[in-house]
């Protein structure tokens, strides 16, 4: 900007001529200047004021359109709390489909240890061992006395061992908070929750992790506060659950098994309402996996899911019913069962001499391994494989539990003519009892797949379908003859129209061959067999016992009993109104005493063997 001179020497000369005082036009340019002066900063006053007004109005603007949505929302409580610097969010309840909880969590503390900061170390690793005895007095007065700065004493403690630790007095021992799972119901249910842990671990907090079973198969969507603490509703009813337990408990008792596994389900659906293996374990108090010996000797080992058995007879209904489907046989068709049968250097025989024809339906009745052959011989070892494939007995089943691949079936690599003959009776090819579950529910299903789950009422896509719903029917009605006048009679529960197949197969030996005296005895149950909607599958793991002084395991004589206790008993939980009397119920029930304890096992054998 160019500034106009006071004095300008033009004007100045020109004023002199005309006798004017010059000062006064060096006064007018001075009052001028000043002027402007003040217009440009009273202009730029005008525009900070401006500016300042258009902030105010903004952030008051933001902060009363904040409180109108705050007051037009509804009050929430925090989801999550700062401690050390970490946002602790509760994970989840799992519950069964009633809404009964099945896990849930805890506030509780641990102890830990600052040494360096202790007044008596001696002293207080004495005190700590009297309220822990787990704890080693000699190596906690090692680590008290020595270098360390800082140790864990117990992750989780009780209120009570934390008032007896606070008693004691000592500085150097801290507590920090805590969160926990916890297992209302113990050991119900334990292998379909499987279990937690700690995870990232500090003094004042600790992340919850699920380890086994659904609590690890569901772990992110149990940890997400996105869900609000919707609990997790599994299909499971914990009533069924109990007393599936219970009898399976006592029917290994009285039949001498080493082990049992139960699996009910819903037929329409794939729903699975209870499911258990035996023994088990609390989740509360998890134990460690055996290092050594067979993998089913754990009570960890899942037998429903992991298990890989020759179930033995239970297969036969699958060749019967691919050919009734095909179109190859009737229920009435005469099938040749003379025995013994050879197929290449192998020979087959049967349990008894049923003589040289069996129905179609008394191939089932009466259990023929020559007359099943025969039937697979019919339909053709390729047509017999991508049936089975189609059955879903190939795979691992698609159950929500991180055990599930484990329990891959085993799978000849080749099907030449032997294979198929022996994997029509049940045998060369091992599945978990839930793979056994799904086939048998796809058949009670007309014919339509059936997908496992333990989430109750997620909308899962139709079956495909793997049987004509007319060949469906009359296979449950061959099963339902196999009770009524077949293996397994003991299996009839008055008024429950129970169907099914036995199944007995020789357990094999990890060094090859098969054992003379261990079984996997197994019943396929399907009820009522008028309207099919349970599936029930039982098997016990080396059952024996004796029957007119002869020790026996077959199945009609072991699982069968077992299978029709569980009926009569979860029949009325199910809604299921039997139809007639129960005149069997006082002899058979009385075999199956309430469960037992662990810690009474030895009072047991003390009575038995008075």
């Amino acid at each position: 900007m160019i500034r106009t001179p006071l004095r300008p020497l033009a004007r100045i000369l020109r004023a002199r001529e005309r006798g004017e005082n010059p000062d006064d036009i060096e006064a007018e340019n001075r009052r001028r200047r000043h002027e402007q002066i003040q217009d440009r900063a009273r202009r730029r006053a005008e525009g900070r004021l401006i500016v300042m007004a258009g902030c105010f109005l903004l952030a008051f603007g933001t902060v009363a359109a904040r409180m109108g949505t705050l007051a037009s929302s509804e009050a929430a409580e925090p989801r999550g709390q700062v401690l050390s610097a970490q946002i602790i969010s509760q994970r989840a309840d799992i519950t069964d489909r009633r809404g009964r909880v099945l896990a849930t969590n805890l506030l509780t503390h641990s102890v830990y240890a600052h040494p360096h900061q202790m007044v008596d170390p001696v002293g207080t690793a004495r005190g700590l061992a009297q309220i822990f005895p787990d704890l080693d007095v000699e190596r906690l007065t090692r680590d008290f006395t020595g270098d360390r700065k800082f140790m864990w004493i117990k992750r989780k403690i009780s209120p009570e061992q934390m008032q007896a630790v606070h008693d004691l007095g000592e500085p150097g021992l801290l507590f920090g908070p805590r969160e926990m799972r916890i297992y209302p119901n113990a050991d119900v249910a334990s292998h379909i929750l499987g279990g937690s842990g700690f995870g990232n671990e500090g003094v004042n907090s600790a992340e919850v992790i699920g380890i086994a079973g659904v609590e690890k198969a569901f772990d992110a969507w149990l940890r997400d506060p996105g869900n609000e603490g919707a609990p997790l509703a599994l299909s499971i009813d914990l009533t069924l659950q109990q007393a599936m337990e219970d009898v399976l408990w006592s029917g290994m008792n009285v039949m001498n098994a080493k082990g049992a596994t139960g699996i009910l389900m819903e037929v329409k659906t794939g729903e699975i309402l209870a499911m258990a293996s035996l023994p088990d374990f609390d989740p509360n108090d998890r134990p460690r996996p055996l290092l050594t010996g067979e993998p089913s000797d754990s009570p960890l080992f899942n037998r429903a899911v992991q298990g890989q058995y020759e179930l033995g007879s239970t297969f036969k209904i699958f060749p019967v019913a691919q050919a009734l489907d095909l179109g190859l046989i009737n229920p009435s068709s005469g099938i040749n069962a003379q025995a013994p049968m050879r197929i290449g250097r192998f020979l087959i025989n049967d349990f008894h001499n049923y003589g040289r024809e069996l129905s179609a339906t008394d191939v089932i009745v009466k259990s023929s391994n020559v007359a099943t052959v025969r039937i697979a011989q019919m339909i053709g070892p390729d047509r017999q494989r991508d049936f089975l494939e189609k059955l879903g007995l190939f795979v691992s089943t698609p159950i929500e539990m991180v055990e599930a691949p484990t329990g891959q079936p085993l799978v000849p690599t080749r099907w030449p003519a032997v294979t198929s003959a022996t994997v029509s009776f049940g045998h060369g090819l091992a599945a978990s009892p839930l793979h056994l579950a799904v086939a048998y529910a796809t058949i009670a299903n007309g014919g339509k797949r059936v997908t496992p789950t333990l989430v109750h009422g997620r909308q899962r896509p139709e079956g495909a379908q793997v049987l004509s719903p007319r060949a469906a029917a009359m296979s449950v009605d061959m099963l339902r003859q196999v009770v009524t006048r077949g293996t397994a009679r003991q299996a009839e529960v008055p008024g429950y129209e129970v169907a099914g197949k036995t199944g007995t197969a020789d357990k094999p030996r990890a060094a090859g061959g098969y054992y003379k005296n261990k079984v996997i005895a197994t019943f396929a149950a399907v009820f009522p067999a008028s309207d099919p909607q349970y599936v029930l599958i039982v098997a016990l793991d080396e059952p024996s016992t004796v029957i007119n002084g002869t020790e026996v395991r077959t199945a009609g004589h072991t699982v069968v009993p077992v299978t029709a206790e569980v009926i009569r008993r979860i029949g009325p939980l199910l809604g299921l109104e039997p139809v007639g009397g129960d005149e069997n119920l006082p002899t058979i029930a009385a075999r199956f005493a309430p469960r037992v304890e662990p810690e009474d096992q030895a009072a047991v054998r003390l009575v038995a063997n008075q």
